[in-house]
């Protein structure tokens, strides 16, 4: 039995189980889980490179601002013309202090900031992501404002009570298209810990 359960896990840890590469067919940044308890996961990201831009307003004007200026550069709208491959989550993480919000895209793997189209506005920058430790929390339905900020409230006070050091975050993930039915719907909150 014991000799199964040893066997079992090799095999898990070669085929990198526990690490999603896709959600729906649409790349997602590398990262394998450490730990789960049912919604609740630490992830070990590893190293991707970011397209962002930095909006102020409210959460949902900011994400819809945001989103449509990358997704217009993924679509063509950058100096060659070059279409890039939609990948997962959509990425939003306000700033310390206000109405500020950086909404970001993870670049195919398959670019390094010297192979990517230039974009047609300075408000897009590239910003190589180095690996990191995350505590997340997934959830379905449509993500409201308010939700989202009841849920990192109750994610930063579950991880102060169990001792990690949160050094970055609330971060919102959105896995999904509007049109996807609520109870399809894959969302994140999550923190960057140490």
């Amino acid at each position: 039995m014991l000799k199964r359960i040893i066997l079992a896990l090799g095999v898990a840890m070669a085929t990198g189980a526990g690490a999603e590469e896709t959600h729906k067919g649409y790349e997602m940044p590398p990262c394998t889980v450490e730990w789960q308890d049912g919604t609740r996961e630490i992830r070990a990201y590893g190293p991707h490179l970011l397209a962002e831009v930095t909006v102020s307003g409210s959460r949902s004007a900011a994400i819809q601002t945001g989103f449509r200026v990358l997704a217009g550069y993924i679509f063509g709208g950058n100096a060659t013309g070059e279409k890039i491959a939609m990948t997962v989550p959509v990425a939003q993480t306000p700033e310390p202090g206000g109405e500020i919000w950086v909404i970001s895209f993870m670049m195919p793997a398959r670019y390094t900031t010297e192979t990517l189209p230039a974009p047609r506005t300075d408000s897009i920058r590239f910003v190589q992501a180095g690996p990191s430790r995350q505590l997340v929390e997934r959830f379905s339905g449509i993500p409201g404002t308010d939700n989202l900020a009841h849920r990192a409230e109750a994610l930063r006070t579950w991880a102060q009570a169990n001792d990690y050091k949160i050094v970055a975050g609330p971060h919102y993930y959105f896995y999904d298209a509007p049109m996807t039915l609520p109870w399809k719907r894959r969302n994140e909150v999550a923190f960057t810990i140490r």
